[in-house]
Parts: structure tokens; sequence; C-alpha cells
């Protein structure tokens, strides 16, 4: 019975979640499969097709598989059936009499009749409990060594996300210093060749100044002369004022005037701001997040990554690194050619481990991609779009319970989900599969252009 059983555990395997049939449907192409594993699978699709033979069905409800649905019912009867009894008393398959003994040469569970057979003969024999403890003592032991090994591999993964973090951040700063670095020496340049050009300007005044000494000098003769002169006529006498040199002074405000304000507006050109960003301890272990947390892919490796809590494990996904509460909120994800990805907003307590139905009621809110050209609100309706959108723009607001879809080419309107929202909401991204090539494009996070606004008094 139990060879029977592990026949019927192979046989009654759906070839989509792998697992026993639950709910069994079959359809046209007499293919069957679990009921939410095909709606799943005809969702994420978004047409009706057999996920084996690929062809398609004309019912949206396939009917259920009673037939197998009563042999999946039988077979779990018989399995109960076989387990208690194998709980109850395990016996020696060729003897049948009761497992006593255990053989620790050959490291088999015996019966009366086995000890005594030649295959077993002066071997080192103890009863089955005494053999069961100590290998549980084992066990334990080997436990803890692979529990330091996990802790060892998590504190060095943690170890090498420090330091890949420290890098980024210094080049990061790099990038600031050598920026000011550059602009300090172009202003101190500017500095020098102003100071250049009044020197020169002061030379020719000088040389001027040289020129008109002599003119001067008979201008004084003649004053003199003057002075000799009857007091009448000497007050008659119109003395010119020397020249005052202009424009041979730096000028101190162009330099220092708001210098630091002026440096700063200026390092706007070389700085990008995202109002999303990624956080890569949430991407599926085949994603790859971009070292600036704006972008993602498939990697079609799947990476060794600690298999946190926050990470999710069956589905290739990334969330924002910042979740929302309130407030209105908007973001543009670039998605180019793709043939397939997924953009929206999920409720923080989404399930990271397991199957995730899509749709507001499971608390996701998601615009997708199947296939090119169906694209669909998830959980809700199918959606027709004149225009094959290369962003997609994102507009949260928590106070109305909105979420909302456009195409910031032409701000045309998508699709609109209305909501009550309790719980956080995080930014939520799927590249999707690469599909061999096919789908191999990031998604990108879109920068905003920052400005800077002086309020005046």
């Amino acid at each position: 019975m139990t060879a029977e059983v592990s026949f019927l555990d192979e046989e009654l395997v759906c070839s989509v979640c792998c697992e026993i049939f639950k709910d069994p449907v079959i359809l046209l192409c007499s293919h069957s499969f679990c009921r939410s594993c095909v709606q799943q699978y005809w969702e994420q699709k978004s047409s009706r097709e057999c996920p084996m033979c690929r062809r398609r069905s004309s019912t949206e409800k396939p009917p259920v598989n009673l037939v197998l649905q009563n042999i999946i019912e039988s077979y779990f009867k018989q399995k109960c059936k076989s387990e208690a009894t194998e709980k109850t008393e395990l016996r020696c398959s060729v003897h049948g009499e009761k497992l006593l003994f255990f053989c620790e040469d050959d490291q088999e569970v015996l019966c009366v009749v086995c000890q005594t057979s030649k295959k077993h003969r002066n071997h080192q024999l103890c009863p089955v409990e005494e053999a069961a403890l100590d290998i549980k003592e084992q066990l334990k032991t080997t436990l803890v060594i692979l529990n330091c090994k996990v802790c060892v591999k998590c504190d060095r993964n943690f170890q090498n996300q420090a330091q890949h973090t420290e890098k980024l951040i210094k080049e990061e700063f790099e990038k600031l210093h050598r920026f000011l670095q550059d602009e300090e020496e172009a202003r101190l340049a500017a500095l020098r060749e102003e100071e250049e050009q009044k020197s020169e300007r002061m030379k020719e005044k000088i040389e001027n100044i040289s020129k008109h000494i002599s003119i001067l000098s008979d201008r004084i003769r003649d004053i003199e002369e003057d002075l000799r002169n009857e007091d009448t006529k000497f007050l008659m006498c119109e003395v010119q004022d020397p020249e005052v040199l202009s424009g041979v002074l730096i000028d101190v405000a162009k330099h220092l005037g708001s210098l630091s304000f002026r440096v700063w507006e200026k390092m706007l050109h070389i700085v990008t701001y995202t109002p999303v960003t990624l956080d890569p301890n949430t991407a599926h272990q085949k994603l790859s997040v971009s070292d600036d947390l704006t972008s993602v892919r498939d990697s079609g490796v799947k990476k060794q990554l600690p298999d946190n809590t926050e990470r999710f494990s069956k589905y290739a996904m990334v969330l924002g690194s910042e979740g929302f509460r309130s407030g209105t909120h908007s973001w543009e994800v670039e998605v180019g050619n793709k043939t397939e990805w997924d953009v929206g907003v999920v409720k923080e307590p989404v399930n990271r481990k397991g199957r995730i139905a899509y749709g507001p009621k499971n608390g996701l809110w998601v615009l997708l991609l199947r296939n090119s050209d169906k694209y669909r609100a998830a959980g809700v309706t199918d959606l027709t779009l004149e225009k094959k959108p290369q962003r997609i723009q994102v507009q949260l607001d928590n106070d109305r319970g909105k979420v909302s879809f456009f195409n910031p080419t032409d701000m045309s309107h998508i699709y609109t989900f209305t909501d009550t929202f309790t719980e956080k909401l995080f930014p939520y991204f799927s590249p999707c599969l690469k599909d061999d090539g096919r789908n191999a494009e990031a998604l990108k996070i879109c920068p905003v252009k920052a400005s800077v606004t002086v309020n005046k008094l």
C-alpha cells in the first residue's frame, strides 16, 4: 500500500503549483489544474489558455473534475490510514516482526529475526530507543553547528552589504567634492583674470599719467606765474581737478556676493532627485537593483542572499523604501518597450513568502502588462490603450483613497482605483521575468527636476 500511495503522490500533482490538486478543474484540452492556479495564471497572462499546451479556453469558469476530486479524497483517506498504522507499529518489511534493534555497523533498524542473520552477525547492536536518543543528540549538535554557519553567513552578507554601501556613499561625496573643487578653481581663475585685467588697465593709466607729467610741469609753472599776478587776476584763474581713476578696483561683490547660495544653486545641475527609491532588502533573489536604487531588472540568476522576512521569495517583486500613510505622492516609471511589467502600490503586510492573488481585496492596487499589449487593472478589469506608454505615472492620494495611473507624455488617464486605505502603502514594482531576452529591460524610476525658489521679504 505504501508503494501505491507513493505512486499517487506523483500522479496527483498540479503542474503549476507542484502540489496535490486543490479544487481540481478540467479544461477543454483535458488537462487538469487547481482552480486557483489556473485563475491566477490567466490573470497574469491576460488570456485564457492552458498552462501546458497553450490551447485557449472558451469559458471563464472551467468545470470541476469530479473524477479527479473523488480520487484525491480517497487518496487522502488511504494515506491517513497508512500513516496511522505506521505510527502505531513499525514492523520489518521482510519478516513482519517488530523493529526492536539498531545495527550501528549497517545503520539499519532490525527485528529479532534480522539480528540473528548472517548479515548482521558480530555487528554492534543496541535497542531502537537507545539508538534514537544517540542520533537525536548528534542531530542537536549538528543543528547548533548549522545555525552557527547560518549566522556567520548572514554576518558576512551584512558586512559585504555595509562595505558596498560605504563605497557608494564615498563615491557620491567624491563627486560633490570634485564639483566643489572645480568650482573653487573656476572662481579663483575668474578672480585672477579680473586682477590681471585691472592691473593692465592700471599700467595703461600710469603710462598716460607719465606722458602728461611734462604737461603738468608746465601747468605748475603757469600757476606759479599766476601767483605773482595781482590778487584779482589770480582769483580769476581756473584750476582743473586731477583725473580720478575709475574701474581699477576688484569687483568684490561679483566674487563674494551670495557665494554659497549660487554654488549650491549650480549644484542642482549635477544632482538628481527621485521621489521613490527601491528597497533592495525586499527584492527577490533573481532581481538586480541598481546601485542608485532607481532601477530593477531580472538578472536570470538566483543570487545567494539572506531570506530575510522583508524579501519576496516566490515572485519577482520589489518595494519602495518608504511607505505612505497620508498625503498625495507621485512618481513616474520608465517601462520602455518591455513586454511585461507590474507597477502600483501594495499594503504593508503583503504576503512575501507565498502565493499572491492580485487585486484590491488582497491589498494590491496594480497596473500590469502581459504579452506586449494586454493591459489590466489587476483583479478588476482588462484595459484598452490607444498608445503604448513608454512611461507610467502613479499618483497616490491616501486621504481621498485613490490610486491613479497616467501616460505622462500627454497625461491621458489610464485607470483609477478607489478604495479606503487603513494601512501604510508602499510603491510596488515587478520587471517580470526576462523571457529569453525579450523582456530584459529594466524598470526605471524617473528623476524629477529640482528647482530653487527664493521668497522675497
